[in-house]
């Protein structure tokens, strides 16, 4: 089932050339980078570690909200380790992920509560939902 937006908030647009070898910029000019091939000795990043770094963020924005609704306070240190695999199986390729989520100091059943409803609300858990395998793992 494919959700359709009411209202548009932001839309990020980039411009990108040369693909995995390439470059890609943003129309507000904020980004702009190399990329490289997964583990080649290239200079620049790939799409796995930036989809790791956008999830990342957006899903330390979700358990901020999921705090905010079960009424406890996030660690100012909250962090998330996130691994994309790119992967294969026979001639097709696939992706797979793993959020490391560090909360310290939160009780362990709370900070379980915390991630479960970050996943059910951050756009990228849903984007992927279904499509990828994915573990949430409290560090």
């Amino acid at each position: 089932m494919i959700n359709q937006i009411d209202t548009v908030l932001y839309t990020g647009k980039t411009h990108t050339t040369g693909g995995r070898d390439g470059q890609s910029k943003s129309s507000d000019a904020r980004l702009a980078i190399k990329l490289s091939p997964p583990g080649s000795s290239g200079s620049g990043t790939n799409p796995e570690q930036l989809l790791a770094a956008g999830w990342s963020a957006c899903f330390i924005g979700a358990m901020g909200k999921a705090a905010v609704a079960l009424k406890v306070t996030l660690p100012s240190d909250v962090a998330v380790d996130t691994e994309i695999d790119l992967g294969k199986t026979e001639n097709a390729f696939f992706l797979q992920a793993r959020l490391n989520v560090s909360l310290p100091g939160l009780d362990p059943a709370v900070a379980r509560a915390v991630v479960d409803a970050a996943h059910q609300t951050c756009p990228y858990s849903k984007a992927t939902r279904g499509n990828i395998d994915v573990e949430i793992n409290l560090a």
